[in-house]
C-alpha cells in the first residue's frame, strides 16, 4: 500500500508539471504583468533595498543579490576554490580549505543565517554551513569574504544549521545523518542504538565574532534535519526537526516513513550552558580543524583542536524534550513572537502548529507519552497550538512577514501559500515554476522581519529560460507581499544549487562596508609597503619576490637569475589606496591561479618554472587606462646555470 501511495504522489506530480509547463508555454504574455516590472526596476546608479545572500549549494558558494532587481553582485567563496579571487589557491587562504581530512576544496553550502543582536538582523556576519564535510563559516560583511570555518566532529551531512540565537550567542550545527560516535568499524546492521547524532553549539565572540565549539548534544541516532532559534520568551531554546525515528539504515524512502509521528526536538540550551558550568558534560577525543583568517596579517592560519564537550540527555533532566509531529517533518520554523514552532511533514496532509507555552505547561505539569532513550516525549494533543488543514501538497518550509502571516512551500504542487497565525486559515496562495523548495522573507528569521517580499527557491525551470542543455538553471522568483495577496513580480537564475537564504535592509550594511585596507595596519609577514623595500631573494632553491603593484606597473618588472627548478613565491603588495581600485597578477605556467588583490593588502602565489625562457606576467584586472602596459618579465636558465639575481624597474 505505502509503494502505491508513492507511486501516486510521483504520478500527481509529474502531471502538475506537465499541465503547468503546457499553461505556461501558452501563455505569451507570462506570468508578469507590466506592473510588476516597475517595481523591480532600479535605475541605473540607484541601489537595490535588500541584500540577498542565497546558498550556491554543490559550488560551495554564497551568492549576493540585490532586492528587487534581482541583479548578481559577487559570488563570495567559502568551501570552493575560485580562481577569480585566488581564494583557495594563494597562500594566505590555502588553510581555509583544511580539515581532519585533509585539504578539501569542495562542500555542499545550504542554510545561511545573518547574526542578530536583540533578535533582529545586525548585518555583522553571515553564517554558512558545508553539508558534506561538516563544516561551519562566517562571513565578515565588512569586507564581504569568509574569515573563519571550524570543523564539526561526530557529525554527518551538516545539514540544521546555520542558524543563529537571538544575540548570536551560538551558531547551531546539527547532524543530518547519524554515525557512530566516536566513529570505528562496526557493521552498519548495528545501526539501532549505536549510532548518534551530535547537536553543536559554536559560541560567537560577541566584540570579534571568533567562534569556537563550546558544546555538543549527543542524541539518538534519528537524522535532524533542520533547526532554528526561540525567541522572546522562547529565548534559550532551540528546535529540531527529526525524520527516521526508526532508526532504518537501508531504503529509507519506505523505512524511514513508517511512523505516523516523527519529532521535534526541543533543546534548552540555557540548561546546557548550566550542566557545562555544573562540570556534567564528558570530554571525549575529536579531530577536527579550526581554521582563521587575520585581517591584520592577511593570513589564514589552521589549527588542529583535539577534544569536545558532549552532554548526554539522557543524564541531564530538562535538556531535551521531544514533540511528536506528523510526518517526516523536513522545515522547522519559529514565528517572530517565539510561540509558535511549524513542523513541516513532508508526508503530512496538514501543517502541524505547536505551542511554546503549551510546551512549558505540559513540561511543569509532566505530561509525557513515554520516553526515547531517556528523553522524555510529550503528548501531541498538550503542545499543539493548531493545524492548517490540507493546504498544499509536499510542505517544506515556512516563513513569517511579522504581520501576523506565514508562508509555506509546497513542493509537489508547486505553490506558496499564505496562512494567519492563531486562525490557522489559508487566505491565498500562488504558484512557482516549479517544484519550491526554501523561501525567504528578509529578516524572516528574527523577531523583526521586512514584510515587504518573499523570495521562493526553485529546484527544477524546465520552459523557463533558453535550454542549456540536459540541465537548466535554478530559479529565485520574488513576490510582492505588501498587501493581501501576494504578486510575483519577477523571476532570475541562480548560481546553482540554493537552498536557503538570508536577507537584511541594504541600510543596515552599507555603512559597515570597508573601501580599503590601510597600508599602515599591513603586518603580513612578507609585505612591502614601500618602493625602497622592494628585493628578491633567494634561499637555496626557494626564491622570494617582494614586488609591489601601482597604476600602472610592477615593481620590479624585470627579472633575471631565476632557474628551472626553483620554487618562486610571488609576494605582492597593491600600494592604492583608492576605493574599488584592485590588481591582480599572474605568470605562464601558474598552476595555482591569479592573484586578485585589494587596495593595501598582500597575498602570495608560488610558481615552480620548467622551461627556459624569458616568461612574462601581467596585470589580470582592468585597473586604469594603461592597464595592458602593466607588465614584466622573468628571465629562467638552466638549472646550473650561475647567473645572479637582478631585478629592476625603467632601465632600458
Amino acid at each position: 500500500m505505502k509503494r502505491l501511495n508513492y507511486f501516486m504522489i510521483a504520478l500527481i506530480t509529474g502531471l502538475f508539471l506537465v499541465t503547468s509547463c503546457n499553461q505556461q508555454g501558452n501563455n505569451s504574455n507570462g506570468a508578469l504583468s507590466s506592473s510588476a516590472a516597475e517595481k523591480v526596476y532600479v535605475a541605473p546608479g540607484e541601489h537595490d533595498d535588500y541584500y540577498a545572500f542565497i546558498s550556491g549549494g554543490f559550488s560551495g558558494q554564497l551568492s549576493v543579490y540585490g532586492l528587487p532587481s534581482g541583479r548578481l553582485f559577487k559570488v563570495i567563496p567559502v568551501f570552493s576554490q575560485d580562481a577569480e579571487k585566488a581564494w583557495g589557491y594563494n597562500e594566505e587562504t590555502k588553510p581555509m580549505l583544511n580539515t581532519s581530512h585533509g585539504f578539501i576544496p569542495w562542500d555542499d553550502s545550504h542554510h545561511p543565517d545573518i547574526s542578530q543582536t536583540n533578535g533582529e538582523v545586525d548585518g555583522r556576519y553571515v553564517f554558512i554551513n558545508g553539508n558534506n564535510t561538516p563544516r561551519i563559516a562566517k562571513i565578515d560583511l565588512s569586507v564581504f569574504e569568509t574569515t573563519e570555518i571550524i570543523e564539526i566532529p561526530n557529525s554527518a551531512g551538516n545539514h540544521s544549521s546555520a542558524f543563529v540565537t537571538e544575540n548570536t550567542e551560538y551558531v547551531v550545527a546539527g547532524t543530518r545523518f547519524s554515525v557512530p560516535v566516536p566513529q570505528r568499524d562496526m557493521s552498519i546492521k548495528e545501526y539501532k542504538g549505536n549510532f548518534k547524532g551530535a547537536l553543536s553549539f559554536i559560541s560567537v565572540d560577541p566584540e570579534d565574532g571568533e567562534m569556537d565549539l563550546s558544546f555538543q548534544v549527543l542524541m539518538p541516532g534519528f537524522d535532524y534535519d533542520l533547526s532554528h532559534p526561540g525567541r522572546g520568551a522562547s529565548h534559550g531554546w532551540f528546535f529540531f526537526t527529526t525524520y527516521n525515528t526508526e532508526e532504518a539504515s537501508t531504503l529509507m524512502e519506505v523505512n524511514a516513513s513508517q511512523n505516523d509521528k516523527d519529532f521535534i526536538a526541543a533543546v534548552n540550551w540555557k540548561k546546557a550552558e548550566e550542566y557545562i558550568a555544573q562540570g556534567k558534560f564528558k570530554t571525549i577525543p575529536a579531530n577536527y580543524a579550526h581554521n582563521v583568517y587575520d585581517e591584520e596579517t592577511h593570513t589564514a592560519t589552521s589549527t588542529m583542536k583535539k577534544e569536545v564537550r558532549v552532554l548526554d540527555p539522557a543524564e541531564c533532566p530538562g535538556l531535551v524534550y521531544f514533540l511528536p509531529t506528523p510526518k517526516s517533518p523536513h522545515g522547522c520554523d519559529v514565528d517572530p513572537s517565539g510561540e509558535y514552532i511549524v513542523g513541516n511533514g513532508k508526508l503530512s496532509a496538514d501543517l502541524t502548529v505547536h505551542s511554546f507555552t503549551k510546551m512549558i505547561d505540559a513540561i511543569e505539569n509532566q505530561k509525557f507519552d513515554g520516553e526515547a532513550y531517556g528523553i522524555p516525549i510529550l503528548k501531541f494533543e498538550d503542545v499543539l497550538a493548531g493545524t492548517v488543514n490540507q493546504p498544499g501538497l509536499g510542505p517544506l518550509h515556512t516563513e513569517f512577514d511579522g504581520k501576523g502571516n506565514a508562508y509555506t512551500t509546497f513542493f509537489i504542487s508547486s505553490e506558496v501559500v499564505k496562512w494567519k497565525l492563531g486562525t490557522w486559515e489559508v487566505v491565498d496562495r500562488k504558484p512557482t515554476y516549479y517544484s519550491v523548495g526554501h523561501l525567504m522573507i528578509p529578516g524572516g528569521n528574527s523577531r523583526k522581519p521586512f514584510g515587504e517580499y518573499v523570495l521562493a527557491m526553485n529546484k527544477i525551470t524546465k520552459d523557463r529560460y533558453l535550454p542549456t542543455g540536459p540541465e537548466v538553471t535554478q530559479s529565485a522568483q520574488l513576490y510582492d507581499i505588501s498587501g493581501e495577496k501576494m504578486e510575483l513580480l519577477l523571476d532570475f537564475p541562480t548560481v546553482g544549487e540554493p537552498h536557503y537564504a538570508a536577507g537584511i535592509a541594504a541600510d543596515l550594511v552599507k555603512p559597515r562596508s570597508k573601501k580599503i585596507f590601510n597600508l599602515t595596519d599591513n603586518k603580513h609577514a612578507y609585505a612591502t609597503t614601500s618602493d625602497a623595500d622592494v628585493r628578491v631573494e633567494r634561499d637555496g632553491k626557494e626564491v622570494h619576490i617582494y614586488m609591489t603593484m601601482i597604476r600602472s606597473h610592477f615593481n620590479p618588472d624585470n627579472i633575471e637569475g631565476i632557474k628551472v627548478g626553483d620554487k618562486v613565491y610571488f609576494h605582492v603588495t597593491n600600494l592604492e589606496q583608492d576605493y574599488d581600485v584592485p590588481h591582480g597578477v599572474s605568470i605562464i605556467g601558474a598552476n595555482t591561479s591569479e592573484l586578485l588583490i585589494m587596495p593595501g593588502q598582500t597575498e602570495t602565489f608560488v610558481w615552480e618554472p620548467k622551461q627556459v625562457g624569458v616568461w612574462p606576467f601581467y596585470c589580470t584586472d582592468f585597473c586604469s587606462a594603461l592597464h595592458q602596459e602593466m607588465q614584466g618579465y622573468i628571465r629562467v636558465s638552466p638549472a646550473d646555470s650561475n647567473l645572479d639575481l637582478t631585478w629592476s624597474l625603467g632601465e632600458d
